[in-house]
């Protein structure tokens, strides 16, 4: 009888084995926290007594689920209105149109001697960095996930090509934040610098770790379409290339009473939110406020256009237009309405119920539609609210601001490099544990900006220390609910994927201390 294989531990084995960590560090290591001082003070530590858990690594699972319920109930939208996108098979029919034209363009030799895929790649990524350089985008990758896995899949690549393109490029453009509210924005404000300063810097900062991230991306994919038995999904991704086979024969084209019907309450729609809000819209854009009451209905003008149009062919590109005009619904609320989850789930929610009434399915179907969908995609939001359940334990264990302290004592006679360095590596640790940059920046910045004074390190520095300590070891910690549920919906393992992006990560912490040390040795403006 042969030796049986081992398993790698599933996701949920992992999270809870750190959480079993956690509950023994609650015993080992003694309380802290840290207490506000007066205006202008920085918080002062002091000691309290531990918290040792034990039977409330039980109750994880509940706190974590209930810390977490925004993004639990938002992957349970998303998965419900894809759901009923994909039995429509629009995205089927846009993927085919898609690689369609690729191959056409294939024919033309200097785009085929670059790569048109590559090309693809490169613009796609560019634009999802850019969003989370501008405006922070994090938990708004969850829905492009399930867009991009099958297509990149469709291309030749796998999950976590098609994870990259939209999950990596917005977190590396977080990370090298331009201007970033949820990052810079906060850790300036509470340095006590201008809002936005220093943005020449930042933004070669941000050109190059793309340049970085892009090329790591294309090395990878190229050796997958290649042999796609050298991806570490290829056996899991049997799923999505099951799905695609399965939609391989073609699509149906058809126009349908009920998608006019669709088109007109979403038109009726889109035309009483731009009365309503046409004269208050402002894009904020960093530091910076513009007016622009063209722009509601500019897009007003352009979806029902889209959509007449889209509705002559077929209804299937109806819903492809319904789907691409919720993703600039999407930005035009977060930059000028200051939309979060909430918002965004009634808008996914509204282009499953939409996308439903087009297909012709009655009330009752929608509704079954929408169930099977949040079905499929519950075990990424049950995941989310378990990893949540890391931070819980040291929070209750009182723990978080006895390393926090621990820490940032290590900075006295490090000197003035050796100290940005240690603020920077302070800050990557802390992250693996407090993945919320507003929270983080919060507990730290008060403490790092007055000691970089001492030290003779300009605050701006520290702000860019919290920055990229801030974003690159989201894409790798358990505790992060985005990466949990982009993980969840993309079906990719976290051992696999921390395998995988584990080099990544140690590569853009190296270039991280490495864009951190001409802010020590030059004149920088804003610095």
């Amino acid at each position: 009888m042969g030796r049986k294989k081992r398993e790698f531990p599933n996701t949920y084995v992992i999270i809870f084995g750190i959480i079993l960590v956690c509950a023994l560090a609650t015993w080992l290591v003694p309380g802290g926290e840290y207490v506000k001082g007066a205006a202008g003070e920085a918080a002062q530590f002091r000691n309290v007594g531990a918290v040792g858990q034990w039977w409330r690594v039980m109750e994880t699972f509940y706190e974590g689920f209930t810390k977490q319920s925004g993004i639990i109930c938002f992957i349970l939208v998303i998965g419900a209105a894809f759901w009923v996108v994909n039995r429509s098979r629009a995205i089927d029919a846009g993927i085919f149109s898609f690689l369609k034209f690729v191959t056409r363009l294939e024919k033309n030799r200097a785009l085929a001697k670059v790569g048109v895929n590559n090309i693809v790649i490169v613009l796609i990524m560019l634009m999802f960095s850019l969003f989370g350089a501008v405006f922070g985008m994090s938990e708004e990758t969850i829905a492009f996930v399930i867009i991009l896995v099958p297509l990149a899949i469709s291309m030749g690549y796998d999950s976590i090509v098609g994870v990259c393109m939209v999950y990596v490029a917005a977190h590396v453009g977080f990370a090298g934040a331009i201007l970033n509210p949820f990052t810079i924005g906060i850790a300036q404000d509470l340095a006590g610098l201008p809002l936005f300063s220093g943005i020449g810097y930042r933004l070669f900062c941000w050109v190059v770790l793309n340049i970085i991230t892009i090329t790591f991306v294309l090395l990878y994919a190229n050796k997958v379409k290649r042999n796609p038995h050298k991806s570490l999904m290829y056996e899991i991704d049997a799923h999505w290339r099951g799905h695609i086979a399965e939609q391989g024969s073609g699509v149906e084209y058809y126009t349908n009473r009920a998608s006019w019907f669709s088109f007109a309450i979403a038109a009726a729609a889109v035309i009483l939110f731009t009365i309503y809000y046409s004269e208050d819209t402002w894009l904020s854009i960093g530091a910076e406020k513009y007016r622009t009451a063209w722009l509601l209905p500019a897009v007003a003008v352009a979806f029902i256009a889209t959509g007449v149009a889209a509705l002559r062919k077929s209804v299937h590109f109806y819903i492809l237009s319904l789907l691409g005009f919720t993703i600039v619904y999407l930005v035009v609320g977060v930059l000028g309405f200051s939309w979060y989850i909430g918002e965004i789930s009634a808008l996914f929610l509204t282009l499953g119920v939409l996308s439903g009434i087009a297909m012709g399915l009655s009330a009752n179907s929608i509704v079954k539609e929408l169930m099977d969908g949040a079905k499929d995609i519950l075990s990424a939001a049950l995941i989310v609210g378990l990893a949540a359940g890391i931070v819980y334990i040291l929070q209750e264990g009182r723990i978080i601001d006895t390393i926090l302290h621990a820490m940032a004592g290590s900075l006295e006679e490090a000197g003035e490099a050796g100290s940005l360095g240690l603020m920077y590596m302070i800050q990557t640790a802390i992250n693996l544990v407090i993945p919320s940059a507003s929270a983080k920046a919060a507990i730290t910045m008060p403490i790092m900006a007055p000691f970089a004074d001492i030290i003779g390190v300009s605050r701006q520095a520290t702000v860019l220390a919290f920055q990229f300590g801030d974003g690159f070891t989201n894409m790798i910690t358990p505790t992060s609910g985005v990466l949990i549920a982009v993980l969840g919906i993309a079906r990719i393992p976290y051992g696999k994927w921390f395998k995988w992006v584990l080099p990544f990560i140690l590569l853009l912490v190296v270039v991280g201390f490495l864009l951190l040390l001409p802010t020590v040795y030059m004149q920088l403006d804003g610095f």
